[in-house]
């Protein structure tokens, strides 16, 4: 249920959800079809699903067990956020099957330079993706359309002379709107919609997009207990072979836990420049939770909002303090601090310093190309949702803004806009 004015919808049964028919068969449909959440059984499907058996380098595999294990003892996770969970990790480990086995028959892919990738780190919902969806137009630049994150290898899709997962890719993108209307405005994930590398961290079963399927407190620290480092050199494998596929080799990436993962970034990104998005915290925080807990209509037994809050907001103060930590580890030179309403109000003149710090040409096809794809992501383009800490959470934003006055002090740029 919602209520709209003009193009603002604001989800009034976020804390007891009235489900749609469909939302009510997809959760029959699971409870009839029970997942069972264990490694063998995801690397089992997975080599059932492909023909393949070598999956590399076998560190993934513990990281892999934490997954499941976690994921297992979720209490409240519904039979579709198991069933979702499954049929990601099943995803992944296929992909990874047919990463090692193109790798295996084309080493010379080992020896493709990923030429001072521009990576772009910031907090979700902080415009990191308008950033990206800008710089992805830029045709010197390699990027990851959601079609191909999704399967990043061609040759198993490929019949007749056709490459089917975009088509693939735009069925299950409407079967998700279909059943999940209001996802498209939180976070969308057409194909042509430009992808984090979270995906690809996922090849090496690393990354926190598993914490956004179920509460996995055991899989966030399994994460801090460990350097990322190894995970992001297996996505620059992963570049590699997109790069293999298909040029050119100068990669525009984002995800935003590399707030966290500064160090490891530039342990495996060497020569690369980093672009850290900046926002009022709390305007980020309300529009995630707020997304997460629509999400949870399906994917929980039941929808914990103070729960869904007090985690996030701990997540997040995680992400703030290790950047405000790591942050000087990347000198001036190779990094820029882009702030949301200057981002909004002058993205020309924003990304031009960014390409001015990062060395490449900004010309009239450039601005040209940026024009065009702000036209095409114009904000609000599928409606505007409302939100409000107070009335959906209990929550003040002043609490959350003192419990994160660390990183005001240290980027008093940051414009609030949550009061």
């Amino acid at each position: 249920m919602s209520a709209t004015t003009a193009e603002n919808i604001r989800i009034t049964d976020l804390a007891n959800p009235v489900l749609t028919e469909m939302q009510k068969g997809a959760l029959a449909f699971a409870a009839a079809n029970p997942t069972t959440l264990t490694p063998e059984a995801v690397l089992a499907a997975a080599q059932a699903q492909t023909g393949l058996s070598d999956f590399g380098p076998g560190d993934f595999r513990e990281r892999l067990a934490v997954w499941m294990r976690a994921g297992d003892n979720d209490a409240e996770l519904s039979a579709v956020g198991r069933g979702s969970l499954f049929s990601e990790a099943v995803r992944l480990a296929s992909n990874r099957l047919q990463l090692e086995d193109t790798v295996r028959r084309h080493p010379e892919i080992l020896d493709i330079p990923i030429e001072r990738p521009l990576i772009l780190a910031g907090l979700p919902r902080s415009g990191t993706t308008y950033t990206l969806q800008l710089m992805s137009a830029d045709p010197r630049l390699r990027s990851l359309p959601h079609w191909e994150a999704v399967r990043p290898i061609a040759a198993p899709w490929i019949k007749d002379g056709h490459d089917s997962r975009h088509d693939l890719c735009a069925a299950e993108w409407a079967q998700t709107d279909a059943i999940m209307p209001y996802i498209k405005m939180i976070h969308e994930f057409s194909p042509d919609h430009i992808s984090e590398d979270i995906e690809l961290q996922g090849l090496d079963f690393g990354g926190y997009y598993f914490e956004w399927i179920a509460h996995v407190p055991e899989w966030r620290d399994y994460q801090f207990a460990y350097d990322a480092t190894p995970i992001l050199r297996y996505v620059r494998k992963a570049m590699q072979v997109l790069s293999w596929q298909k040029g050119p080799n100068r990669w525009v990436s984002k995800c935003p836990q590399h707030m966290e993962q500064l160090p490891a970034v530039r342990g495996a990104f060497p020569d690369s420049y980093v672009v850290i998005n900046h926002r009022d915290p709390v305007a980020s925080i309300q529009s995630a939770i707020t997304g997460i807990a629509y999400g949870a209509r399906l994917t929980r037994t039941r929808v914990d909002m103070r729960g869904i809050a007090q985690y996030w907001i701990d997540r997040y103060e995680r992400l703030l303090r290790a950047c405000v930590r790591d942050r000087d580890l990347i000198d001036a030179s190779q990094s820029y601090d882009l702030y949301f309403h200057e981002l909004m109000a002058d993205p020309f003149g924003q990304l031009e310093r960014v390409y001015a710090g990062a060395q490449v040409p900004f010309d009239q096809q450039t601005r040209d190309a940026f024009q065009q794809a702000i036209d095409h992501n114009k904000r609000g383009k599928h409606g505007q949702l409302v939100y409000n800490l107070r009335e959906d959470f209990g929550i003040e934003p002043a609490a959350i803004r003192e419990r994160f006055q660390f990183y005001y002090d240290r980027f008093p740029d940051v414009r609030i806009e949550v009061k």
